[in-house]
């Protein structure tokens, strides 16, 4: 089974009301299992553009991932993240060769 990946790009413009986010985003990345592998330590921009802080998270797989970010527990936590950060967000398929 091939793994799936949440690649985050994060501008934080209230990192007071931001925590909130952290703190509820917790229960549906427990109950899909996420596994933070990146989340918002020390980088360098080498090409293109990009924002201040990455986060990536695992998942077992593709339909994990995606249900994790549609599930009413997640979309609760964007709620508190949308109003106080800039972000991008890809879910991607990992590579299983």
């Amino acid at each position: 089974m091939t793994k799936a990946y949440w690649v985050a790009h994060v501008d934080v413009n209230d990192p007071e009301a931001y925590e909130k986010y952290r703190a509820a985003n917790a229960e549906a990345f427990g109950k899909y299992g996420a596994k933070f592998l990146i989340r918002g330590g020390a980088q360098q921009q080498m090409e293109g553009s990009s924002r201040a802080r990455t986060v990536v998270l695992e998942f077992k797989d593709y339909d994990t991932a995606m249900a994790c970010y549609q599930s009413p527990e997640y979309q609760a936590a964007k709620a508190l993240r949308d109003p106080v950060s800039t972000g991008d967000l890809v879910i991607v398929e990992g590579y299983d060769g």
